[in-house]
């Protein structure tokens, strides 16, 4: 009897327990869409240069490391590591605003993609990204984590960021 009670309980218990996420859309959208009238730790966006109206607006949480700075979502959430997104259409007037949540008082990585086409991934030539530091232009490197390091603290924190789009070969700049 103990057997079989323990035999039910094993097959209750889910088999993704502790199963790997895989790469995902979705990954993080759970925990970062901020809920009405949001008071805890959370970055209020005001985003600033765009270049028209169209796609996607797409906003991503990482940890404060160069290590983890626009890493695979996959791999951070596997490792425990803080990943939040949050993704939204672009509104076809006014301001465009997103709040995105943060598991904690603190600083982390943001990272701004206008997904003009929607594919959901950065396309060199059409897609404009932005920083919190709001550098005037980008290279051809990886952005290091200075470059997308805020703080946020223990309820909603205000954060400007311009957008950069492609400009000429191998840089990128806000729109003139």
């Amino acid at each position: 009897m103990k057997i079989a009670a323990l035999s039910l309980l094993l097959l209750a218990v889910p088999a993704t327990a502790n199963a790997e996420v895989s790469p995902s859309p979705i990954l993080g959208t759970a925990e970062g869409h901020c809920r009405p009238n949001e008071s805890g730790p959370a970055f209020l966006l005001t985003i600033i240069g765009l270049k028209d109206r169209r796609g996607l607006m797409k906003v991503e949480l990482y940890p404060a490391t160069d290590e983890d700075f626009l890493n695979d979502d996959a791999i951070l959430i596997n490792e425990g590591k803080p990943f939040r997104r949050v993704e939204i259409p672009v509104p076809p007037t006014g301001p465009v605003q997103m709040c995105i949540r943060a598991p904690h008082a603190g600083a982390f990585g943001l990272s701004l993609l206008h997904d003009r086409d929607g594919n959901r991934k950065l396309g060199l030539s059409v897609d404009g990204v932005g920083f919190p530091s709001n550098p005037a232009s980008l290279g051809p490197s990886k952005p290091r984590i200075a470059m997308g390091r805020a703080v946020v603290g223990n309820g909603p924190t205000p954060v400007t960021i311009r957008l950069l789009y492609r400009r000429g070969l191998l840089s990128f700049g806000p729109i003139r």
